[in-house]
């Protein structure tokens, strides 16, 4: 342990001031920051750890703070790591697809030991990640299957359209074999040109 003592020459007199009577080290550290903070992305969670030397694993606590890259630190979330452990999970669900996202964490001696206290370490370096956007269909895929939904329908209303002009050109060549020329001349016409307003 350590007195701690603060001594100073004030108006000509001299003057000691006790700043700790009982200094004792070990109750005041504070640590260095966590080294090699790294991330890995999946589709259903974000992995985040780092490293702190061996002999301090067991007696840490960490925060973990993270954010979206364009986004201020002041609003960024904070989570606790579960365990002493160096590592913590981020549940995809918590992540906005295709956002670019920035990471820090830092550490201090945990509240449950009694031998250390310390104040919280500065904030270590970042790790940048990004959930996997969903993949889009392109435009022209889309329209690809649309085409295709549409095709059979309408292939088979014009098939049935020119089932039953038929069907009303050979009654209508029965009835009046003089005009069925014409007719069916007029039908086939009115028929081609219906096809093609549909295809268009």
């Amino acid at each position: 342990g350590y007195r701690v003592s603060l001594q100073g020459n004030f108006f000509g007199r001299n003057h000691t001031y006790i700043t700790f009577a009982e200094y004792n080290p070990r109750k005041h550290i504070k640590l260095d920051p966590p080294l090699n903070i790294q991330s890995n992305v999946t589709a259903s969670k974000c992995q985040i750890w780092w490293s702190v030397p061996w002999y301090l694993v067991e007696i840490l606590q960490y925060e973990l703070q993270y954010k979206e890259y364009s986004m201020s630190w002041e609003i960024a979330l904070n989570k606790t790591p579960p365990s002493s452990l160096p590592q913590i999970e981020i549940e995809a669900t918590e992540l906005r697809s295709g956002i670019a996202y920035i990471a820090r964490v830092r550490c201090k001696v945990s509240e449950n030991e009694d031998s250390y206290h310390s104040q919280w370490s500065e904030w270590s370096q970042t790790t940048v990640f990004q959930r996997p956007g969903v993949p889009k269909l392109s435009e022209k895929i889309l329209n690809t299957r649309t085409m295709q939904f549409l095709f059979i329908p309408l292939s088979f209303g014009t098939l049935l359209y020119l089932f039953w002009n038929c069907k009303l050109s050979s009654r209508w060549q029965k009835a009046s074999p003089a005009l069925t020329f014409p007719r069916q001349l007029l039908s086939f016409s009115h028929s081609i040109i219906c096809t093609m307003g549909i295809l268009r």
